[in-house]
């Protein structure tokens, strides 16, 4: 069979819900994909548990050019929905922080899932299957050529994913096909990624390299002010509160790579680019907690021990010479103390790139 009513290229997990909706909607769909196993970024997602939605998810905490999209896609099939699909298939799923629904077992029940959607949905199957030429046919068909062989459909769907994670077989052919087509396209970045420091920033910092924190992370002084496309309810650009990870090149872990994003969208601005900025010690009021240990005996790195890896807080107290018991310091260098705790910031050099990062940004 050569002639269908839908091709979708791509067999990620956004490519196999699109061809499952397609056929249970009565349609003729050819699924196509260049690899040999099936949802790779699925298998790989959630550290091999796939975490496959946030029962919390709202429009706000989508970086959109268009916002009412988010709001329209979420009203038309919301986290719920696919809860309840992942239930219909009897998978064992447990809540994480925030939020974060995983599976029990491994990411593979979400790829057998979407594959029995398919199924049930009479999807036609090519893969591995190399897509050589697209082209509009005479009567307004799709034809796709292919190392299989050539196929037409009245819509095509492609969903070959973004540049992020090429290793796992990434590529710019969806770029390239819209502009074979004349439409516009955004220049990508990558998102959801580690932002790497200057040496300057980053040499005091890599005897950190392997530990984690929890913090608040945000962008330093961005107020984009209310109804603005990217701010809270509040006119703020979205805090994060998670572990961050140090590293070898500079800082990863939840809060930095949900930052990340926030962030780079500075450049699209008139504004002067922002350093991010850490609360270290989110549990506490931090004036009162210094204030409180100043009638002890302890250093500052004494005192953060009792919540940080041990060698984090003496180096980190050290490497701005707050090594003397807390009482024999100045209400300036309290101050200070307070300031670097609830407020450090940090500028990033960039980003650790495509290779790193977890989705592909567009606007």
């Amino acid at each position: 069979m050569t002639e269908f009513d839908v091709i979708v290229i791509g067999a990620g997990a956004a490519g196999m819900m699109c061809a499952a909706q397609a056929g249970q909607r009565g349609r003729c769909v050819l699924l196509i994909d260049h690899a040999v196993k099936i949802g790779e970024r699925i298998r790989i997602s959630g550290g091999g548990r796939c975490n496959f939605t946030n029962k919390d998810v709202k429009p706000e905490n989508f970086l959109s050019q268009n916002p009412h999209f988010v709001r329209s896609a979420l009203a038309q099939f919301s986290a719920q929905d696919f809860i309840r699909m992942v239930e219909r298939h009897g998978i064992a799923y447990h809540e994480k922080t925030l939020g974060q629904l995983f599976c029990d077992d491994s990411a593979t029940r979400i790829i057998d899932m979407l594959k029995a959607e398919c199924a049930q949905g009479g999807v036609t199957w090519a893969h591995p299957c190399a897509v050589t030429q697209i082209k509009k046919t005479t009567d307004n068909r799709f034809g796709v050529e292919t190392d299989q062989g050539p196929f037409t459909s009245q819509s095509l769907v492609i969903a070959t994913g973004g540049l992020a994670i090429p290793k796992l077989g990434a590529t710019p052919f969806g770029y390239r096909l819209a502009e074979q087509f004349g439409l516009p396209v955004i220049a990508p970045h990558p998102a959801l990624v580690p932002l790497a420091l200057a040496p300057t920033d980053g040499e005091p910092l890599q005897a950190f390299s392997g530990n984690s924190l929890d913090v608040i992370a945000g962008c330093s002084n961005l107020t984009p002010g209310k109804g603005h496309k990217n701010a809270n309810k509040s006119g703020q650009h979205p805090r994060f509160r998670e572990n961050m990870l140090f590293t070898h090149r500079g800082l990863s872990g939840p809060a930095i790579l949900q930052v990340s994003s926030y962030w780079q969208s500075q450049q699209y601005s008139a504004e002067k680019k922002q350093p991010i900025r850490l609360n270290l010690l989110p549990d506490l009021n931090i004036s009162s907690w210094l204030q409180e240990n100043r009638s002890s005996k302890r250093s500052l790195a004494q005192c953060l021990a009792d919540y940080w890896p041990k060698r984090i807080a003496q180096e980190w107290s050290a490497a701005r010479g707050w090594t003397k018991p807390l009482a024999e310091h100045s209400n300036k260098d309290i101050t200070a103390m307070g300031q670097a705790l609830s407020a450090w910031e940090i500028m990033p050099s960039g980003t650790l790139g495509y290779a790193k990062a977890g989705v592909c940004q567009q606007r």
